[in-house]
């Protein structure tokens, strides 16, 4: 890697505004086989502090997001004894997953599919919206990346001084705050590979094993793998994951419409761009000064006023860039807005740019569909039961047919008793007239009442056999119902009753 070192000291224009540096930043070198470029080179982005409401607004999310991230495992739910006191907690050794008051069994995995669908359906129609609001505020990798940013800064210093630090050679004054830095990344990957460890085991016991030595080797391993992968995505490849690892940008313009809300830049305003002189009056120049503000202080090292960008992740941290300046000029600030295509077409035309139109037919389409998935998902969790039942029929022999000329079959129960103490429930069978139930020994059985100590959340197997008439023939739907008498729930399962074909005796 070279660098080279352009200008010197820091230089002022008439309007006071610093001219900043020329430097060409570290490229990483190409590998190149003959006319073959396997690498393409990257230049490193190196991001300028700027302050105003949008840096602040991203502030606030961020602190949100980690203090959520960091104390939600701490958050205690009573359960009832015996119980885990976790609010939040996937307990993989138990294979239960308890959200506050809901307790989700392996078989209910069928809520997490839900759960992401609508989750990718809410970002759709935020994307529609307001366009990358997602990536440029709330995505794991902005987040820990801007706080990364935060820890160089106060260690190296803003833009000018670690481009200045980078480009000479290695000295005590460079290693020492190289050194601090990455020793922080290190810590803040720790910590968070940690809180990520502490959603699958409970909290306190997880870090008081972990401090002791006395947590499994799989806690240590994922704990490390966690902080390193945070360090290397955060630290090092930061916009490097937006650009060419994360697939959202591949496909967002099919969320985008000429109506969503995203970053521009005005260039009916600000161009043909270039710094004023007093010297010449009748120069007729745009807003923009070309002082490459919005191009320091972006987190992907893009141009706003080349367009809309794979890269631009709509975080509106150049609109404080520019404003700042603006409002040094004393000149109308938001030259970089949020804004519309359709309204950027109006003022080329020099026609009224039309209101914005949140209600149109495609932000319709995703409310519909979430507010209708978010309806069915909050019912089947409503009415979702605590008793399970499944069934599976004998292969062989298909039936038997006893001395009486009554037929049998054979079937294997798994009952699901998902509250933490024992239950009374019924069983029956439904759709075959004349039918019995045979029980094993060992179950008490008071009528159709089966008391089942083992079933308390857990999964009990009960071999069952159920005699039908001499008059069955081939297969005949039965169902097997399995019912709480004291909440009247009830889960049923269909099988079938077999019996010999027509014809046959």
């Amino acid at each position: 890697m070279s660098t080279r070192w352009v200008a010197g000291n820091d230089q002022h224009d008439d309007f006071g505004m610093t001219i900043l540096p020329t430097i060409e930043p570290p490229v990483e070198e190409s590998i190149h086989t003959g006319d073959l470029r396997l690498v393409g080179d990257r230049v490193r982005v190196y991001p300028m502090a700027v302050h105003g409401p949008v840096r602040r607004l991203k502030w606030a999310i961020l602190i949100s997001c980690l203090a959520i991230y960091y104390l939600l495992p701490w958050l205690r739910w009573d359960r009832g004894p015996g119980r885990p006191d976790q609010a939040l907690l996937l307990d993989l050794w138990n294979e239960r997953l308890y959200i506050f008051n809901w307790e989700f069994w392996p078989q209910e995995v069928y809520f997490l599919a839900v759960t992401m669908i609508l989750a990718a359906i809410a970002l759709f129609a935020v994307t529609s919206l307001v366009g990358r609001v997602w990536c440029g505020y709330t995505c794991p990798q902005t987040v820990w990346t801007d706080l990364f940013m935060w820890v160089e800064r106060m260690i190296e210093g803003d833009r000018n001084a670690r481009m200045r630090r980078d480009a000479r050679k290695l000295d005590w004054d460079k290693a020492w705050r190289k050194a601090a830095k990455h020793a922080v990344w290190l810590g803040v990957g720790f910590w968070t590979g940690g809180a990520w460890i502490m959603y699958y085991v409970d909290a306190p016991t997880v870090t008081r094993e972990f401090w002791t030595g006395a947590a499994s080797v799989e806690v240590y391993f994922f704990t490390f793998l966690f902080a390193a992968t945070t360090y290397l995505l955060a630290g090092w490849a930061r916009e490097q994951v937006c650009t060419y690892m994360c697939p959202w940008p591949r496909f967002q313009a099919a969320m985008l419409d000429e109506q969503t809300l995203t970053v521009t830049y005005q260039a009916r305003r600000g161009e043909p761009r270039g710094k004023k002189h007093h010297d010449l009056p009748e120069q007729r120049l745009g807003d923009c000064i070309d002082c490459n503000a919005c191009v320091n202080v972006c987190p992907t090292g893009i141009d706003i006023r080349d367009g809309q960008q794979l890269e631009c992740i709509n975080c509106g941290l150049c609109v404080d860039a520019c404003n700042t300046v603006m409002t040094k000029l004393d000149r109308p600030n938001w030259l970089i807005n949020w804004d519309n295509l359709a309204r950027q077409a109006a003022r080329t035309k020099g026609a009224v740019p039309p209101v914005l139109r949140f209600v149109r037919p495609r932000t319709l389409i995703y409310a519909g569909l979430l507010c209708l998935g978010v309806g069915a998902m909050a019912l089947a969790v409503l009415t979702r039961t605590e008793i399970g039942l499944s069934v599976q029929r004998d292969r062989a022999p298909l039936f038997v047919r006893l001395s009486d000329g009554t037929l049998r079959n054979g079937y294997t129960l798994s009952l699901v008793n998902k509250k933490p103490a024992p239950q009374e429930l019924e069983l029956s069978v439904r759709g075959l007239e004349g039918t019995e139930l045979s029980l094993p020994e060992g179950i008490n059985q008071h009528g159709a009442v089966l008391t089942v100590p083992a079933a308390a959340d857990t999964v009990t197997t009960l071999r069952v056999l159920v005699h039908g008439p001499s008059s069955a023939r081939g297969k005949v739907p039965l169902d097997f119902v399995l019912r709480d008498p004291v909440s009247g729930e009830e889960a049923d399962y269909r099988s079938v009753f077999i019996g010999p074909s027509a014809g046959e005796n």
